[in-house]
């Protein structure tokens, strides 16, 4: 028990010696103190009250005195007294002088030089360990270190220069900052602070001041199997911290990422997280897949690792798609990795134009290629059942010795209750080094009724680029885009492109006609449109234009007559106070449903691509207002039913469809299945609609004002 206690105490006094600062300062003052009683006792025993009178002699405050002793050897002889006269001291008392100068020395010159020297190494080492604590507020605080957090902080830095930085990581604090010297600037690295510590520990929360921060980010490490799983114990465990500090200005945004793309589907149908609208905290799930694909396909850019430029990526509907425009946009992924699926959603969602309105309609199509296509394709349909309910899909297998191929009815509806999407899938078996998948790019390359582009979305990042340099000689010769996924830098990518574009240039191309007669063309070279994509380190893509655009949008919707189906007139809007509406609209925002926050998403990521449409539609000029009102509204309908089968939402059954009754009373009951049951009457073609139909030509209308209100200065020049 006495060797217990005894270890204890060794236990405490280590604690208290290596403490912080204020600890060892604590336990030194304690030492002086006592070494000064023992003085003064000293003094009493030697001297008597004659050491005062000493003091009051040469002006030496009395409390003082001790520590002069400490300090010098000869104090004793200096002040021993006789008959109030100053003599030589005694033997002993210089032998004592000699200690207590001993013990001066030991205290001014070891301890207290030795705390200072100990101190600020430890200071040093706390902060290369990331155990430094620092007081902050209005800091952006990134949880979990991962390869894309370089993109993040580019991001941070981007929309706010002055930003502090607080990084909460498990790996070694040194290794972070190592890391993050390859891409991030020497003085933006001055205002990151990296500590170290566990994410879902809540210990460590008070330490980073999340309560304080403006905005967070919960990346983690993506490569891990329980990434989201950890991450979302993350956020739960730091709206329960914040929940305890509800009397403070909390963070306003909190984005977690999601790996996994079924999950990332559930949180954006699901408001699993309610405490973010009580605590008034925009909670924003994110997928490094479908962040690169928005940066494709809406933003068109795409920041180079090795040059810090901005590059434009450009639109694969090429110039805009009228009503009378006979192309078709088709995309080809090779490889059905989840970059290829992500992308294929992420296009599904975007990619509706005017003459997809048409009855004779030319779908707008995604084609996979890959040697296991019939097991991927099943599991595609199953992902998203309701879509597939309605709309068939293609299937060929190139692999056997004939060339198989056929048309995979819808699972559910027949007639004109079928096949009324403007996209289709495609899912071909075949290697893509075979003789037949090459004659199958070729004829697609050769075909001028399409606009092809080419995604390279394998795994491996030198697979990719090799395929990338062995397309068929008809890919480069109509100058297809290629889209190469590579997984760090796109230097090699970039840099061959940009030495086969020559600054823009073309280059002339002579052919021999029928007659025999030279003509002469022009062609860029052989690898003047392969673009990157996928890289790590500029992985994050801001939504934060669609997303400002989104909450006028559902705005428009909030303050609509749903008795006439118009929204606010646009002299109304134009007459109010822009910040006044975007303010209103935020607050409006904020208890939304996510599923209501991502259909409005959705609806302001087509913007630059209904843009484009419109003014091919000005360039026919063959459409009146009338005309072209219905095109759009139709446009806007056909997005709108792809968008809600892909979200999980289901055509209703004919028993609950509200559109088999004449009946109000029963109307409204059937209504409500579309809130509960995720089964909604109006995704069905647009002209059986009803009167709900006349805000789908609102919203065209009123694109212009949102993009007013919302410009998108960071958007490429169309190439």
């Amino acid at each position: 028990m006495n060797e217990k206690r005894y270890k204890t105490q060794l236990l405490r006094l280590d604690r208290l010696l290596t403490g912080g600062l204020g600890r060892q300062i604590a336990w030194i003052t304690a030492l002086l103190l006592l070494v000064w009683l023992g003085i003064v006792l000293v003094l009493y025993i030697a001297i008597g009250d004659e050491w005062q009178g000493y003091c009051n002699d040469h002006h030496i405050n009395p409390l003082l005195l001790p520590f002069y002793l400490l300090v010098d050897a000869n104090a004793f002889s200096n002040m021993y007294f006789v008959d109030g006269k100053e003599q030589p001291a005694h033997g002993w008392l210089l032998f004592l002088s000699g200690v207590t100068y001993l013990i001066g020395l030991l205290i001014f010159n070891g301890i207290i030089i030795s705390v200072l020297s100990n101190y600020f190494d430890q200071r040093r080492q706390d902060y290369h360990d990331g155990t430094s604590r620092y007081r902050m507020h209005d800091h952006y605080v990134i949880m979990g270190y991962d390869e894309m957090v370089p993109s993040v902080i580019d991001h941070i830095f981007r929309n706010d220069a002055e930003a502090r930085i607080l990084m909460l990581s498990a790996v070694e604090s040194v290794k972070v900052r190592e890391r993050l010297r390859k891409s991030v600037k020497r003085e933006q690295m001055e205002r990151i602070v990296v500590n170290y510590g566990h994410k879902t520990a809540r210990d460590y929360y008070p330490d980073i001041y999340l309560e304080a921060a403006k905005e967070i980010f919960v990346v983690g490490k993506r490569s891990l199997p329980n990434h989201d799983a950890v991450n979302v114990e993350c956020v739960e465990s730091i709206f329960d911290y914040l929940a305890q500090h509800v009397d403070r200005r909390l963070p306003h945004r909190i984005t977690c990422v999601f790996e996994d793309f079924d999950t990332y589907t559930a949180f954006k149908l699901a408001d699993i997280f309610e405490k973010a609208k009580q605590l008034g905290i925009n909670f924003v799930p994110y997928n490094f897949y479908e962040g690169w694909a928005k940066q494709v396909f809406i933003a068109r850019r795409y920041y180079s690792c090795h040059d810090s430029r901005c590059y434009a990526y450009p639109a694969v509907w090429g110039p805009g798609i009228g009503y009378e425009d006979r192309h078709r946009v088709h995309l080809v992924f090779v490889g059905t990795s989840t970059f290829g699926v992500a992308f294929a959603m992420e296009a599904a969602h975007v990619l509706h134009f005017p003459n997809g309105t048409r009855k004779d309609a030319r779908k707008t199509r995604i084609s996979f290629i890959d040697l296991h296509a019939d097991t991927e394709m099943e599991l595609f349909r199953t992902r998203n059942r309701h879509f597939f309910e309605i709309q068939s899909c293609l299937y060929s297998d190139l692999t056997g010795s004939e060339p198989q191929s056929r048309t995979i009815p819808p699972t559910r509806y027949t007639g004109k209750d079928s096949d009324f999407l403007d996209i289709e899938f495609e899912f071909i078996k075949g290697d893509i080094y075979s003789p037949e998948v090459q004659n199958l790019l070729s004829t697609w390359a050769e075909d001028e009724t399409e606009y092809v582009s080419i995604f390279l979305a394998n795994t491996n990042q030198r697979d990719n680029f090799c395929l990338s340099m062995n397309m068929p000689d008809a890919v480069y010769e109509r100058e297809l885009p290629i889209f190469v996924r590579q997984d760090s830098v796109d230097t090699f990518v970039t840099e061959l492109r940009d030495a086969h574009t020559q600054e823009g240039a073309r280059l002339p191309y002579y052919l021999l006609d029928d007659d025999g007669q030279v003509r002469t063309t022009e062609r860029q070279q052989r690898y003047a449109n392969i673009y990157p994509f996928g890289m790590n380190g500029t992985a994050f893509y801001s939504n934060r234009v669609n997303l400002a655009r989104a909450e006028l949008l559902n705005h428009l919707y909030e303050t609509a007559d749903y008795a006439h189906y118009r929204f606010l007139p646009l002299e109304q809007l134009e007459a109010q106070d822009p910040q006044d509406v975007r303010k209103a609209a935020h607050d409006e925002w904020m208890p939304l449903k996510m599923a209501l926050k991502w259909s409005n998403l959705y609806a302001a990521e087509i913007i630059p691509c209904k843009l484009d449409s419109m003014e091919a539609l000005q360039r026919e000029g063959r459409l009146d207002p009338k005309q072209l009102d219905a095109c759009m509204a139709q446009l806007e309908h056909n997005r709108w039913n792809v968008e809600k089968l892909l979200m999980g939402y289901r055509k209703a059954h004919p028993q609950e469809d509200k559109y088999q009754t004449k009946d109000e009373d029963k109307k409204a009951m059937l209504a409500k299945n579309k809130k509960f049951h995720f089964a909604h009457h109006d995704i069905r073609p647009y002209d059986e609609l009803d009167d709900v139909r006349l805000l789908d030509s609102e919203f065209t209308r009123y694109i212009p004002w949102i993009v007013r209100m919302v410009p998108d200065i960071e958007h490429p020049v169309k190439q």
